[in-house]
Parts: structure tokens; C-alpha cells; sequence
């Protein structure tokens, strides 16, 4: 066995776990909880197209949520189904609900960000809650947990969305892979470095959207309405991070492993856009992640190096266990660390084709 192998391995080895050390000591710490002295008013913003269905599940819930002020905008963007004719009947029974459509859609510019774009310039607050129509908020306090953090000097509230559980192993792999991208933007937000967070759960300041134009430094990338608008925004000072059970909204998991590939393709494809030191930081810790199995695995094969292969395996695998048991339940949905040991290694190789596509690939589609 070659000795400088050997030192490559273990050099990829000390990396991942530094990383894992560092999550873990992140996600150890107490953090004092926000309190909703001020409860700002808030306007939650929903884009919907052809979502009937979701909204009819998703307005009662957003209604009965126990919140002294909010509004809900829903952006109907170009429905073909009845989801105009029910956005109606609700804004004629509920005052707090309003809707904005999106009749047509201008030439060159992205669906999602148009209509989000429409939904945050006609809220009547200034402080703009996201999310999607597909997600549901944990509880009834949801605007109240994410409102006690949008208080000066804060511009940006950062928020967890897990999927919902359920039998299978794409879903416990979704979930899973859902988790280790909070760990690391919701883990780096928290040790004052924000780099992303997802718009099924993020709030911001209508002034910070408008003051910097919105999204048109990027409109012509597929996605990125949410992470590179944190990207370019969010900074230690002005960030914050909601943690708990209350701060949570679930999402509905793609039903395949094709629709969940083209999924991850359009969000891994706008990270080709991040700051370079933010590309550097999680493309290091991606890299490793996906080299630990290419040049550790094959040492416990051979006997003389066995000993050392093993152990360096189970030292990052207990590593990642104690992270996703630690991690999941201080961001407030429990994930069940014994299935780490699999899906770590699925991820490794799921990350390796669909990292590889998602940086040669010059145009994703939205849909498959």
C-alpha cells in the first residue's frame, strides 16, 4: 500500500472530522430564546401555481395562527386549475387574507422570483414571512416563534424545514440529506457565518428586498429565490436563527428517486453562484465527506491497514450520529441517528453523480 495513500487518507480523515467536531460543539451550546417583546407585523407570502389543493390545506392553518397582526398574500401565478376561484371565496370571508395574480409572465425572467417579487412589493408589512404552498407550519405558533427573532439589528430569520416522515428508504435519505444542509447552514449561521437558508422558511425585511433590487443579479438562474438572496445578504450582525420545535414548517418529500435527483439538481446548481469563500468552506467539507469512503473503505480490505481503516471509519460515523442526534433535536424534529451508518454511505454516492451533473449542467429545468 502506497505511504503517501495512506497520508492522503488520513488527511481527508482529520478534515471531516474537524467538521463534525465543530457541529457538534455547535449544536452543544445553549442559545438564549427570542422573545416576542416587539411582534412586529408580519406578511406571509405564499406563491402558488396550480396548487389548489395545498392552499386549501395550507390557509386554515396559516388562519388559526395565534399572532396578534399578520396578513397572508398569496400570489396566484397563472393557476389552470380552481385555485383562482378558491383564493376568491377565502379573500371575501377573511380580511386577512389577500391575493395578487401574475397574469402574465415578462420575457426573460424567472416564474418563482416574478411572483414572489409581486407578493413582497404589495405586503402591507414590513417584516416578510416565506413559504411554500406544498409546506405546512408546525404548530400555531409559528409566526409567533419566527417574529420573536425580527427585531433590530436582525434583517434576516433563518428557520428549519424538514420533510415529513414517512415508510421507505428514499424517504429516511431525504429527510436525512434535509437535516446535514440545516446542520451546515443553520450550523454556520449559528457560529455568526450565514450563508443560505431555504424559502419554504425564511423571513426578511421588505426594506432590505427593495433597497437591494431584489433578485436581479440573478434572475437568470433556475432557483436561488431563497439561498442566493441569503448569500448576498445575510451577515453575522443582521442574521438570526430560530430554533425549536414551534419554528418549524414540514414539507411534503418527492415520491422518486427521479424527481428527488432533478430536485437536488436545481439547489446544488445555484450554489455554483455563492461567495467563493462559501463555495471553498462547503465544498471542502462535501468533498472530503464523498473521499472518506472512495480512500478509506478500500484500506480495511487489506490487513495491515485494517485496524486503521475501521477505526477511521467508526470514529467519522460516530462523529455524524452524535451530530444528527444533537443537531435534529435542538433545530425541533427529531431524526433517527441510527439510521446514519447507510445513509451516509448512499449519500456519498448520491452526492458524487449528482454534484458532478449539477457543475457541468449549463441550464436545469424546474420540472422534469
Amino acid at each position: 500500500m502506497n505511504f503517501y495513500l495512506i497520508i492522503l487518507a488520513s488527511l481527508i480523515v482529520c478534515i471531516q472530522v474537524g467538521f463534525l467536531i465543530f457541529f457538534l460543539v455547535v449544536f452543544s451550546r445553549r442559545y438564549p430564546e427570542a422573545l416576542p417583546s416587539a411582534s412586529p407585523p408580519v406578511s406571509v407570502i405564499v406563491c402558488a401555481h396550480d396548487e389548489e389543493k395545498n392552499l386549501r390545506e395550507l390557509v386554515p392553518l396559516l388562519l388559526r395562527q395565534d399572532y396578534p397582526a399578520f396578513e397572508i398574500v398569496v400570489v396566484e401565478d397563472r393557476c389552470n386549475d380552481g385555485t383562482y376561484d378558491y383564493l376568491l371565496e377565502v379573500t371575501r370571508n377573511h380580511q386577512k387574507v389577500r391575493m395578487v395574480r401574475v397574469l402574465h409572465l415578462p420575457e426573460h425572467v424567472n416564474g418563482k422570483k416574478y411572483a414572489l417579487t409581486l407578493g413582497i412589493k404589495a405586503a402591507a408589512n414590513e417584516w416578510v414571512l416565506l413559504t411554500d404552498a406544498d409546506c405546512r407550519p408546525a404548530s400555531e405558533s409559528w409566526i409567533k416563534s419566527m417574529g420573536a427573532h425580527a427585531s433590530p439589528p436582525h434583517e434576516l430569520v433563518i428557520g428549519y424545514s424538514p420533510y415529513v416522515r414517512r415508510p421507505g428508504l428514499l424517504n429516511g435519505f431525504i429527510r436525512f440529506e434535509a437535516l446535514m444542509t440545516a446542520v451546515q447552514f443553520m450550523g454556520l449561521a449559528l457560529a455568526g457565518r450565514p450563508y443560505m437558508g431555504t424559502g419554504r422558511n425564511l423571513s426578511y425585511t421588505r426594506s432590505l428586498f427593495l433597497d437591494n433590487k431584489g433578485f436581479h443579479k440573478y434572475l437568470q438562474v433556475t432557483g436561488g429565490d431563497d439561498d442566493l438572496f441569503v448569500n448576498q445578504h445575510a451577515q453575522k450582525e443582521n442574521t438570526a436563527v430560530a430554533l425549536g420545535p414551534d419554528t418549524l414548517t414540514r414539507s411534503a418529500p418527492k415520491g422518486n428517486w427521479k424527481e428527488y435527483f432533478y430536485q437536488k439538481l436545481r439547489h446544488l446548481s445555484a450554489g455554483k453562484h455563492y461567495k467563493w469563500s462559501d463555495r471553498f468552506l462547503l465544498g471542502m467539507f462535501s468533498a472530503t465527506w464523498i473521499l472518506t469512503w472512495i480512500f478509506v473503505l478500500p484500506l480495511t480490505f487489506f490487513s495491515p491497514f485494517a485496524v486503521y481503516g475501521w477505526s477511521a471509519l467508526g470514529l467519522r460515523i460516530l462523529l455524524l450520529v452524535m451530530v444528527a442526534h444533537r443537531s435534529s433535536r435542538m433545530l425541533g424534529e427529531p431524526f433517527e441517528s441510527w439510521k446514519c451508518p447507510l445513509l451516509d454511505f448512499i449519500y456519498a454516492i448520491y452526492y458524487l453523480g449528482t454534484g458532478l451533473v449539477a457543475l457541468i449542467s449549463k441550464r436545469i429545468r424546474w420540472k422534469i
